[in-house]
């Protein structure tokens, strides 16, 4: 992106030098484009006049034209910030000679550049790709929100940022705490999220002061990253050090008692060593009573360029996280009842939940020579959570929700491995863009029980012991006023405020074990034409568990068994993910993709022979338009999909015998699911400082096939008891995965005249019809029972503006200014209300010495 050109720049000095190298080994023009010290300039446009032709340069900073005519043609070189430079050259017997071409830079074009911020991607470098790959050339759906972008919103949160990326939506914000996303039908999870390319928790939702950009890699993307879902990948970019002094301090202010001071500070410690600081702190109320959070975040990395070829990259952050857990409004009977306050908080005084994430990483990049590069990459992260609360608000139809009580804790340790080894070569006249890699993951987590004295709560009889005896039950809430409770009770009794004793149990440790190795290769075979092929195979283990008892000081292994009580062993995972695609690029600005791939989940459980259920292998088909307008001002992509499960894991209904089945955990791959949808995304720069970014998706994920109505007999105390089972209800839509999703971005910056440098933007978020709940089963279908809850479409619309003057700018924000209301759901009790209409400002100091 033109972004990155900046950044050369700004580390290299105001005047830079371009070398093009015409290879005289090839048939046409081949060239490079560097800086004097020899840096790769990545997205100048290069252009033969004559022929009209034009390329952008790759991240290596190469271009080609082939097959023309001998002849004299006049070469345009253009880049970011700079006038065109226009150079002869000779193209004799199909060779050409070699020319080079300098180029000076003021400052004052670098303040215009920094104004840019949406232009195309499709010719940038994709760091989530891995193989150094453009866009234009990936036959896959890429998005990436930038750092302009970032800045235009004021970005708080990853879903802040997501909210950009045309079929990604969150699907549910459990407790606001847990913000869970859903791709393609499919939830992103734990595994598909990843920070400068290594594996990352989304638990206590994600700081976005250091962010550079958010890149996402549409569909499967298995190849690449293992056992990931097949609705994307995320990649979180972070800012990296620069040779020389400058940085950023700013303070952002909101509804709600929002408070956040941020630093960033950037420099040289030597010729080869740069440094970067970013800290913040955050302190917030909430629309919602009695919820509040606090967040301290510091982020230290060290870049040590070895020498021309090698550097090597520390990165440390870490992030403390309290807050308030808020399960929302909740369901009455059911339902949702709107007569329970926006803002009314329901979970128990004292509940809190803390996380502690860190994440640190070393990334050395060597270059073995123009063609070969090596990724090596090493990074762990620790993710420790502590609650203690009230989850579920399900009030009858009076209002009245029992309360009970969890307390939990985890802690997870995660190390990542990687090897990446990129390089180009030719076989005759096929260009070949090869990538090897190799990765490893470990993952250490404990989970903690506790038991929690109930002795103050809720009584019943029992008949059998003649008493009272105390019940899961801490207490009951009215909804629609919390304070009226004690008089809406039978019991006449109001809210307790206590916080019971809770003593740990036991402690439960499982591990993970991931390994795979892939290859793939970009083949080239004309400059119209390409071919990209590629294979992973990954193993993946996770050993028995092992459980603490606190009171007995004990350890015991946990035994997977069967349904004949026999140790099945480890969990063992086995796959191989191929993808293959076709492009094909009728002009340099238009790309023409359509792909195959595939992605494994994991099931549990075993089959009919009690073995260990192999994974599910879920096939991907993809086509896709990329097109550039305007020289790159303009990019305007559309993708097409369908997911295809055909070997969903059912309970198994009937044995060999012809008896039926009762063991749940025994399965086969006897159903299917579905996932299809469409996806339209627009970014540009149309005029100086007029920045657009829109995106339009259709999902939709659903059954398409499961069990039938079936049933099974078992004797219990002597008596025989039938149960029916069945499959999810077919052709409907998945819990969580929204139908519609659409956002617009417009930002104009004033660039001359009295009021240079004010800037004006209106942002619009649309998220379609979508289903919380459960899935019905066909039984409940029957039955007349309905465990969806449809959960109606909103907008929300944004209104911006903002004023630079020399270092200091302000930017200021109305949020949802129509105010609209509308809900997050998990299941059918965490009913978090999107938040009303708010103000955000953020007032701030740009310095820097070169």
């Amino acid at each position: 992106m033109k972004r990155t050109f900046l950044g050369l720049v700004l580390s290299l000095g105001l005047v830079g030098a371009i070398h093009l190298d015409a290879s005289a080994q090839s048939k046409g023009i081949h060239g490079r484009v560097k800086t004097k010290d020899g840096a790769p300039i990545e997205s100048a446009t290069v252009t033969i006049v004559s022929l009209g032709r034009s390329t952008s340069t790759s991240g290596d900073g190469s271009f080609h034209f082939s097959n023309l005519p001998d002849g004299t043609y006049t070469i345009r070189i253009k880049s970011i910030g700079n006038g065109a430079e226009e150079r002869t050259i000779e193209v004799k017997n199909g060779k050409a000679t070699a020319i080079n071409v300098s180029l000076n830079i003021s400052e004052s074009q670098l303040e215009q550049v920094e104004v840019v911020g949406y232009n195309s991607h499709n010719s940038k470098t994709v760091n989530v790709g891995k193989a150094g790959i453009i866009d234009r050339d990936l036959p896959q759906s890429v998005q990436i929100i930038n750092e302009q972008v970032i800045a235009d919103q004021q970005v708080n949160r990853l879903s802040d940022a997501l909210k950009n990326a045309n079929g990604v939506a969150m699907g549910a914000n459990r407790g606001g705490v847990n913000e869970n996303f859903y791709a393609r039908g499919y939830s992103l999870g734990g595994n598909n999220i990843f920070k400068n390319g290594a594996r990352t928790n989304n638990g206590g939702s994600i700081e976005a002061s250091t962010l550079e950009s958010v890149e996402i890699l549409k569909g499967s993307s298995a190849l690449l990253y293992g056992g990931v879902s097949g609705g994307a990948v995320v990649n979180l970019v972070t800012k990296k050090p620069k040779f020389y002094y400058g940085g950023e301090a700013s303070m952002r202010v909101g509804s709600y008692d929002f408070y956040k001071p941020t630093v960033d500070v950037y420099g040289p410690i030597s010729n080869k060593v740069a440094f970067r600081v970013i800290g913040t702190y955050e302190k917030a109320g909430s629309f919602r009573d009695q919820v509040t959070s606090k967040r301290t975040y510091v982020n230290p990395s060290v870049l040590y360029k070895i020498s021309d070829k090698t550097d090597l990259n520390f990165t440390f952050d870490y992030l403390k996280s309290d807050f308030t857990p808020d399960f929302g409004m909740g369901t009455v009977d059911g339902k949702l009842n709107n007569e329970v306050g926006r803002n009314t908080f329901m979970n128990v005084p004292f509940a809190f939940n803390r996380t502690n994430t860190s994440n640190g990483q070393i990334n050395l990049n060597h270059k073995f020579n123009d063609s070969w590069n090596l990724n090596a990459i090493a990074s762990y992260q620790t993710y420790d959570r502590d609650y203690y609360g009230s989850d579920r608000i399900q009030a009858n139809k009076n209002g009245i929700a029992p309360r009970s009580l969890t307390r939990s804790k985890s802690n997870e340790f995660t190390a990542n491995q990687q090897l990446n080894l990129t390089g180009t070569v030719k076989t005759g006249s096929i260009k070949h863009k090869i990538l090897v890699g190799a990765d490893a993951d470990q993952s250490h987590s404990n989970a903690y029980a506790y038991n929690i004295d109930a002795s103050n709560n809720i009584k019943v009889y029992d008949k059998k012991l003649d008493k009272y005896v105390p019940t899961t039950t801490y207490d009951s809430i009215y909804v629609f006023n919390p304070s009226q409770t004690a008089q809406h009770l039978a019991s006449g009794n109001g809210l307790r405020t206590d916080m019971p004793q809770a003593d740990l149990l036991t402690k439960t440790t499982t591990d993970i074990f991931r390994y795979g190795a892939f290859f793939q290769d970009l083949i080239e075979v004309t400059e119209q034409f390409k071919v990209l092929a590629g294979i992973r195979y990954t193993y993946q283990r996770t050993p028995n568990s092992e459980k603490y008892t606190y009171a007995t000081n004990q350890s015991e292994e946990i035994i997977n068994l069967d349904g004949q009580k026999n140790p099945i062993g480890a969990k063992v995972d086995k796959a191989w993910s191929p993808k293959f695609g076709l492009i094909y690029q009728p002009i340099r600005s238009s790309s023409v993709y359509v792909t195959y791939a595939n992605n494994f989940t994991s099931n549990s459980g075993y089959d009919v022979n009690y073995q260990p259920l192999a994974p599910s292998i879920i096939d991907q088909y993809e086509a896709g338009v990329k097109n550039d307008f305007f020289n790159g001002r303009l990019s305007a992509n559309v993708a097409w999909y369908r997911i295809n499960n055909n070997r969903f894991a059912q309970q198994l209904l009937v044995l060999p015998d012809g008896t039926s089945n009762s063991d749940a955990n025994m399965k086969e791959f006897s159903g299917k699911t579905a996932s299809s949808g469409l996806e339209v995304d627009v970014t540009g720069t149309l005029l100086p400082g007029l920045n657009v970014i829109a995106g339009y998706s259709y999902n939709y994920m659903r059954y398409t096939e499961t069990n039938p109505i079936s049933s099974y007999t078992t004797i219990v105390d002597g008596k025989e008891k039938v149960t029916e089972i069945s499959g999810n209800e077919e052709n409907v839509r998945l819990v969580g995965t929204t139908a519609h999703t659409a956002n617009g971005t417009v930002f104009y910056t004033i660039q001359n005249g009295a009021v240079k440098g004010l800037k004006l933007g209106f942002s619009a978020f649309y998220t379609g019809r979508r289903n919380a709940g459960w899935n019905n089963t066909k039984i409940n279908v029957r039955d007349g029972l309905n465990r969806l809850i449809s959960v109606s479409p909103f907008t929300t619309i944004d209104f911006s503006a903002g004023y630079a003057y020399k270092n200091w700018s302000i930017l200021g924000k109305l949020s949802n200014i129509t105010n609209a209301f509308n809900y997050y759901i998990h299941e059918n009790y965490s009913v978090n209300p999107i938040p009303p209409r708010s103000f955000m400002a953020t007032l701030a100091y740009k310095f820097e010495k070169r």
